[in-house]
């Protein structure tokens, strides 16, 4: 088994390396003076079952394109199989067709795994189980909180956003009991924490003691770091699925959790041919 990193998230990938005790294979991958990029892999990795890990994070086209022209050294290599991991998929957003003549870009690049575990055990490590309750930022993300409430066994709240008429502000309605209660907003992305922070808004005015989120992957783009400090959320629990930037570090209020292991694990289960999927039951 070979493992090879592209440059969106080096970190990640050496703690991968580290978990799987073995290094990453020696790779190039830079630029020419316009921009396109060029790699080579520098080692031989003929007949080897590779693993590319490598998130499509901002810029997220580089860093795709990246991903796609490792595999294809890796092919011309003569890899036996080529398995990409791709901590934050970059166009997991657009996984369905929201009006007439729009993509579905997901399908174009990969399909995935699920951080739950990780963030479950921390949860249980920090918090009383008796007074959690799980919550939903909109109802489309219900499904995914539902599933995250019945692993820790609290119950499940939901924010319901509407607008009555275009130009007057939203209202946000609580559907579900969270007085007295430590509310965990649950969702897979914050990219400029607006609707988290609203939510968290929410969920205090309607008699929550506390709000803290567990958001899978940080995107925190503009000023959604400064948002999340100056907010009302006791704390925002990201993992390093994407490069934490400085600002991110640096928030009092904001936490990471490391996912290497996970990641570690679901590829070594995949080379030896073993179930990945257990590993979220």
């Amino acid at each position: 088994m070979k493992l090879v990193a592209g440059n969106s998230n080096r970190p990640l990938a050496e703690a991968i390396a580290a978990y799987l005790k073995m290094p990453l294979a020696k790779c190039i991958v830079r630029r020419f003076a316009d921009m396109e990029i060029f790699v080579e892999v520098q080692e031989n990795v003929r007949g080897e079952d590779v693993f590319v890990i490598q998130s499509t994070s901002a810029p997220a086209n580089d860093h795709l394109m990246e991903l796609l022209i490792l595999i294809d050294a890796l092919k011309r290599a003569s890899a036996r199989r080529i398995t990409s991991v791709i901590p934050y998929f970059g166009y997991a957003r657009q996984d369905r067709k929201p009006g007439p003549r729009t993509p579905i870009s997901a399908k174009l690049v990969a399909d995935n795994l699920f951080a739950a575990p990780v963030m479950v055990q921390d949860m249980r490590q920090r918090f009383d189980a008796n007074n959690l309750i799980v919550v939903s930022p909109d109802v489309g993300g219900v499904v995914r909180a539902r599933g995250l409430a019945k692993r820790i066994d609290a119950p499940l709240a939901i924010v319901d956003k509407r607008r009555e008429r275009p130009g007057d502000s939203e209202v946000m309605n609580v559907i579900g009991n969270v007085t007295g209660r430590t509310c965990l907003l649950v969702d897979d992305i914050v990219d400029s924490g607006g609707t988290l922070v609203n939510a968290a808004e929410a969920l205090l005015d309607h008699g929550a003691t506390q709000v803290s989120g567990y958001i899978t992957h940080g995107v925190l783009s503009g000023g959604a770091v400064a948002r999340v400090m100056s907010s009302r959320i006791k704390e925002l629990v990201i993992t390093d699925s994407i490069l934490p930037t400085e600002s991110v570090k640096a928030a009092p209020n904001i936490r990471i959790l490391p996912i290497a292991p996970l990641l570690g694990e679901a590829i070594a289960r995949t080379a030896e041919e073993q179930s990945v999927s257990s590993l979220f039951y």
